[in-house]
């Protein structure tokens, strides 16, 4: 088949994401294979992460030179980074979905009221939909400074019993506040694209409002609502500087409580990657490229398990 230019164009165009994304994952794969020699399993396993001495001289073990007494283990941060991500989820699906229907359902029905007294007043749906789309766009930097100024100091006095207010419950919390509108707005314009149809026939049939949604509505767009939650989990899973800020900075130490101190791979390696730069070996640097690596199998594991339970969610579908 003959390629014409426009052909062409678009195929390399198309190449490009794919391309990135596996130049990625062979640098973090080369530049850290000398890491995965010197650590091995334990790797995953251990919970101490300590640099070694960076300024005696370096010794060679297993035929690479690292720093005297360095040692590198990261299970500490993969708890982190799973426990806030699921905790959050578990906080901002009712949320968003709540929200999503509050928006599809309840809305309307306001506009319905009030436009009977005030029919002057504008469309309510279209600005308050913007306004949970708005907060997808803040800053996560934004967030972490809320979180500092308020979120922290009201765990700290009011349910924290340690009295200090960093820890998982916190970043669980901020990180909910940042995915819940992805998941919300998603779902959202699913539910608007749900055919009059159904819901009407669910009313004919004498069904409740809420029966209409959770019978008629709910199970046409689960599909739809599995891909949000993937969505908002790898924001989740990736995000930095607002956990960096309130998360405690935890380390050498599984959590054993929602109020205790942790760190997650993303926000480990930002924090940690100055000290590593000090490394003579440059060992350090590639650990904590190893610990991306980890990171991206961690997000395409979930992307996986994702795409399974969405493709199960279809089947329930076509089968109903």
């Amino acid at each position: 088949m003959k390629l014409r230019p426009f052909r062409l164009t678009v195929l390399c165009l198309s190449l490009m994401i794919p391309a990135a994304l596996v130049a990625v994952v062979l640098f973090l794969v080369v530049y850290s294979g000398q890491a995965m020699v010197f650590n091995g399993l334990h790797f995953l396993t251990d919970v101490t992460w300590n640099l070694g001495d960076l300024y005696d001289d370096p010794v060679v073990v297993k035929g690479i030179q690292v720093p005297a007494g360095a040692e590198y283990g990261i299970l500490a941060f993969i708890v982190g980074t799973l426990a806030s991500s699921f905790l959050a989820i578990i906080i901002a699906v009712p949320l968003s979905v709540g929200t999503a229907i509050f928006l599809a359902e309840a809305v309307p029905e306001i506009e319905r009221a009030t436009w009977r007294h005030f029919p002057w007043l504008p469309p309510l749906r279209p600005a308050l939909a913007m306004l949970v789309e708005l907060v997808a766009v803040v800053p996560s930097v934004v967030f972490g400074l809320w979180g500092i100024a308020v979120l922290i100091p009201f765990i700290g006095h009011h349910i924290s019993p340690t009295g200090s207010g960093y820890g998982l419950l916190a970043a669980a919390i901020v990180l909910a506040l940042m995915i819940t509108p992805i998941i919300a707005s998603t779902l959202f314009d699913a539910l608007c694209q749900v055919p009059k149809e159904n819901r009407e026939s669910a009313f004919a049939l004498g069904s409740t409002h809420f029966e209409v949604v959770t019978k008629a509505m709910m199970p046409m767009v689960r599909a739809t609502l599995i891909g949000g939650i993937v969505l908002a989990l790898g924001r989740a899973l990736g995000e930095t500087m607002a956990v960096l800020m309130v998360s405690g900075g935890g380390s050498n130490i599984l959590p054993h409580s929602l109020f205790s101190p942790i760190s997650t791979i993303a926000s480990f390696i930002v924090g940690q990657l100055d000290s590593a730069e000090a490394d003579p070996t440059n060992m350090s640097v590639r650990a904590l490229s190893e610990v991306a690596l980890v990171l991206f199998l961690i997000t395409l594991a979930v992307n996986a398990a994702a795409k399974l339970l969405s493709s199960g969610a279809l089947n329930v579908r076509k089968r109903q």
